[in-house]
């Protein structure tokens, strides 16, 4: 039940007159009090206080109660013990020479920690344990098709096998059949000579009896025997039996015949600890430029300049030739590799370790260069290798397109066997754009967002490790909105317009701040946008000509190439220290 004093009925009284409407409260020591009662109240000297309003009091805490005066509730606040006190426990110098402060003071402290933990939690924390999960009942829903198409294999191998054995077989039967026969003919004909010698025999022996019974001179005269001729007799013929030898049947050899199994690995990868966002906002962070530098500018020697790709002090080119040059930063050439097949290169990339990936889109094949050696590491069936990049654990990412053009995809590899595919939202909706023009860039960010530049779909699409979406950026919103022309770059290369075209995305990178660099190719500028897809800045004031390619060195500096100058110009965008 409510206190008389308190209910809704009544007027609310001070809290130590119990006759005057109050007025104020004292925050410290949670009293209501009538104008007449405070100075009353400020009279007691052994605590702090702090009178206000009593409209503009904060709401009140619920105090706990002091564990050695179990009749008083715990209002201060002890910093060298880190407890809350009451004011008896104070009052008793158990804590002199402490620092006593508001309870206030430490609660709203507390309430800010309590705020900072709960929004990490709902908004960083949660969402990974919840994307994790989700990508393990994924991994599960996958388990049944995945061993499904193990089983077919060995079906399918097993009913080859049946089939070689099965024509073995038959190959036997018709050999022994085919001798079978021989032997029976060569019977026959042996047979048939000697039943032969046999008739003439009994002629023979018939005509001497009759020449006997007729006991005629004439004929027993004119007689001539032929026995000499049959003494001899003819021929026997003698013939071998073949023989049917088996080899035993060697399992281990009929297993390694038959197919191996690579056996189940099960490895737990303990993954990163999340930064808090103290420790985020804590972390050094280099300024960018207002006005981004222009540091220097050299020449590919290609008639068009398609991609550049960093390696140390050197650069990779790839240009309108089946030669791909490295370059110093002085535009001298290093060394060139020839394609192996003679094709000019869809896209480069450098790997970890230094070497040369190229893809060749008409003979479906990623390929390393390494020791100016080529080894095609990737064949792709049904699908063309757009754009590749490596990634920080030295993987392959590679974009690419159907035979028939209308699905494109991300596939991860490492070494040369497919270990993500990256095709579809959430929702079973294509992530990239499909179609004639395929332009899709790929870069890996230094969170192992995976970001790519769709040039039809005039979109930045960003995926998370899993290959989930995190976001798409479709461009400043002051880039007016038109239909997509392919042949933009060709008609506007080498021409000035203060007219603003739309969001032209060909080539990407990433840089140590996680920040996402594109090209934009229509208005020859370079959009840099955070971690999260915010747009920053452009960088469009370095005589940008054209631009379709990018990368980033480990000092941050832009390298861009230059469509039909075929040059390529090195930009310096974050402060220097």
């Amino acid at each position: 039940m409510l206190h008389p004093r308190r209910s809704a009925q009544h007027v609310l009284l001070c809290d130590l007159c119990e006759t005057v409407p109050l007025q104020s409260h004292c925050e410290l020591c949670n009293v209501n009090l009538c104008v007449n009662c405070v100075g009353k109240h400020l009279l007691d000297s052994s605590t702090g206080h702090n009178v206000v309003s009593h409209l503009q009091r904060r709401s009140t805490p619920n105090y706990s109660k002091c564990p050695k005066h179990a009749n008083e509730h715990s209002k201060l606040y002890c910093e060298k013990c880190n407890i809350p006190v009451c004011i008896t426990r104070v009052s008793s110098g158990k804590h002199k020479h402490h620092k006593i402060s508001d309870i206030h003071e430490n609660l709203s402290a507390q309430t800010q920690l309590l705020q900072n933990d709960l929004k990490e939690l709902e908004n960083i924390i949660c969402p990974r344990y919840e994307e994790m999960a989700y990508n393990v009942q994924t991994e599960k829903a996958e388990v049944e098709t995945n061993y499904g198409e193990l089983i077919t294999a060995a079906d399918q191998q097993g009913e080859n096998l049946h089939r070689e054995i099965t024509a073995i077989v038959n190959q036997r039967k018709a050999d022994i059949g085919e001798m079978k026969n021989k032997h029976l003919s060569t019977l026959n004909k042996n047979t048939k000579e000697i039943a032969q010698n046999i008739t003439e025999l009994e002629q023979i022996i018939s005509d001497l009896k009759s020449i006997l019974k007729a006991n005629d001179i004439s004929l027993t005269s004119t007689y001539k025997s032929r026995n000499s001729e049959f003494r001899t007799l003819p021929p026997k013929v003698r013939v071998t039996l073949p023989s049917f030898s088996t080899q035993k049947i060697n399992k281990d050899k009929l297993n390694k015949m038959f197919g191996s199994l690579q056996s189940l690995s099960i490895n737990t990868e303990y993954s990163d600890t999340m930064k808090s966002p103290e420790a985020v906002s804590s972390a050094p962070i280099k300024s960018l430029l207002d006005e981004p530098q222009l540091i220097a500018t050299f020449n590919t020697g290609y008639k068009y300049l398609h991609s550049v790709s960093c390696f140390g002090e050197e650069v990779w080119t790839r240009g309108n030739s089946k030669i791909m040059k490295l370059l110093n930063l002085q535009g001298n050439q290093l060394t060139s590799i020839q394609t192996e097949s003679g094709n000019i290169p869809e896209d480069i990339a450098v790997t970890r370790d230094g070497d040369l990936v190229y893809t060749d889109r008409l003979k479906k094949t990623v390929n390393l260069v390494k020791n100016e050696h080529i080894h095609n590491v990737i064949t792709l069936q049904g699908w063309c290798p757009l754009c590749v990049c490596s990634t920080s654990d030295d993987d392959l990412l590679v974009s690419m397109i159907s035979d028939d053009k209308t699905q494109t995809k991300v596939a991860r590899y490492s070494d040369s066997t497919e270990t993500q595919t990256i095709q579809f939202d959430d929702q079973g909706h294509p992530l990239y754009s499909s179609g004639v023009y395929i332009h899709k860039y790929v870069s890996e960010n230094r969170n192992h967002d995976i970001c790519v530049a769709d040039r039809e779909a005039r979109a930045v699409v960003v995926v998370n490790r899993s290959g989930k979406l995190r976001f798409k950026y479709t461009g400043h919103p002051s880039n007016t909105k038109t239909s997509f022309n392919p042949f933009s770059l060709l008609k506007s290369a080498g021409k000035s317009s203060n007219t603003k075209k739309p969001f032209d995305p060909i080539g990407i990178t990433t840089d140590s701040h996680s920040h996402i660099l594109t090209v934009d190719s229509n208005n020859n500028r370079v959009h840099i946008l955070d971690l999260d897809g915010q747009f920053l800045r452009y960088i469009k004031n370095c005589q940008l000509d054209a631009p379709v390619g990018l990368c980033v060195d480990i000092r941050d500096n832009l390298f861009v190439a230059e469509w039909d100058a075929a040059k390529v110009k090195k930009i310096q965008y974050y402060k220097q220290g």
